[in-house]
Parts: structure tokens; C-alpha cells; sequence
């Protein structure tokens, strides 16, 4: 059973941007391992995982809301849907950070700070956006904004890797950079999944 989002909502719209919120951190320290020197990388790193764990916590309380709540503001499965999205979001950008750290890897591809920058406009949109699930309303700029820059980032994907391969490194050096680059690009997949399902469920409000 749901009820007019033009209600509290339960305080499911307020994790969901909460949530979100997380994503805007955790983007803006990836960016700062990337630009960062080893020693560096290691305490930032630790702080990503923090962040991360704030937004599975956010996760476990919207399943637990989920569940002791009996009218919802929009669908229960659409609810968990957008919630599990900005978890995954979050896991792709943790586990980018994890494993520069992890690799030991000096200098990254030049195509990581494109990718880099398309995340975190993605993030910043997806907290603009995440208030708006209420009313449904002004939402659909956001997602083919997203759109637009998922094609932006798998451009930076595709040319990143065809840039890689012909660096003359060696092979175990450039299968940690791959690694690194396909988590970023994950990364990118899932706000663009986010935001087609936002689509969807928008639609089916209207």
C-alpha cells in the first residue's frame, strides 16, 4: 500500500538523499587519492571506506523502514531498487580507490581524471535529484544529463584502454590500470542504471 507523496514520505525520500549525499564525499576523495602520493592514498583510502560503510548503513535502515512500514510513497521494489543503485554507486567508487592502493600504482592513465570528473558531476546530480523523488517533478533533465555523460565517460573508457595497450608497460602493470579503469567505468554504469530506473519510475507515477 503507498500513500501521496505530497505526505512525510516516512523519511524514505531523506535517506535516499542522504544516500546520495554520501556518493558527493566519496567522489570528492577519490579525486584526492587520485592527485595524491602513496602515503597519502592510504588514510584517504581508509576514509572512502568509511564513507562507504556510512551508505550500506543508510542501505540496511531503508530495508529495515522498508519493512516495519505498511503504506510507502512509492512502490517497495522501487524503493529498494534506488537505494541498492546508490550502494552499488558507491561500492564501484570504493573499490576504484581500494585497488590504486592496493596496486601501488604511481602515475594513472590520463584518461582516469575524465573519468574521475565524470563521477563526481554525476554524484552532484544525483543528490540534486534525490530530494525531488517527492514530487516527481524537475527530474527529467537529471537523468539525460546522466545519460550524456555516461556516453562521455565510456568514450574516456574506450580511449583510456586503447591508450594503455600501447604504452610499452609491463603486462602486470597494465592489467592493474585496466582494473582500475573497468571499477571507474562501473562506476559510471551504475548512476546511468540509477537514473534510467528514476525514469521508469517516473513515468509509471505520472
Amino acid at each position: 500500500m503507498r500513500f501521496s507523496r505530497s505526505d512525510t514520505g516516512n523519511g524514505f525520500f531523506e535517506l535516499l538523499t542522504e544516500q546520495a549525499n554520501h556518493l558527493v564525499a566519496g567522489a570528492e576523495l577519490l579525486a584526492k587519492i587520485h592527485a595524491s602520493d602513496y602515503e597519502r592514498r592510504v588514510k584517504l583510502r581508509d576514509e572512502l571506506h568509511e564513507v562507504e560503510q556510512k551508505c550500506d548503513e543508510v542501505t540496511h535502515n531503508i530495508a529495515s523502514k522498508l519493512n516495519q512500514t505498511f503504506v510507502t510513497p512509492l512502490d517497495r521494489d522501487d524503493i529498494t531498487y534506488i537505494a541498492s543503485c546508490l550502494d552499488n554507486c558507491m561500492d564501484y567508487m570504493d573499490e576504484a580507490g581500494d585497488l590504486i592502493v592496493l596496486y601501488k600504482v604511481e602515475a594513472l592513465p590520463a584518461g582516469v581524471s575524465e573519468q574521475l570528473n565524470v563521477i563526481q558531476r554525476c554524484c552532484d546530480l544525483t543528490a540534486e535529484a534525490m530530494p525531488r523523488l517527492k514530487t516527481l517533478g524537475g527530474l527529467r533533465d537529471y537523468w539525460v544529463e546522466i545519460n550524456r555523460l555516461e556516453n562521455e565517460g565510456d568514450q574516456a573508457y574506450r580511449h583510456t584502454l586503447s591508450d594503455l595497450f600501447d604504452t610499452g608497460l609491463d603486462p602486470m602493470e597494465v592489467i592493474k590500470l585496466k582494473d582500475i579503469v573497468e571499477a571507474l567505468e562501473k562506476a559510471v554504469d551504475s548512476f546511468e542504471e540509477l537514473a534510467n530506473g528514476v525514469e521508469t519510475i517516473a513515468i509509471k507515477e505520472s
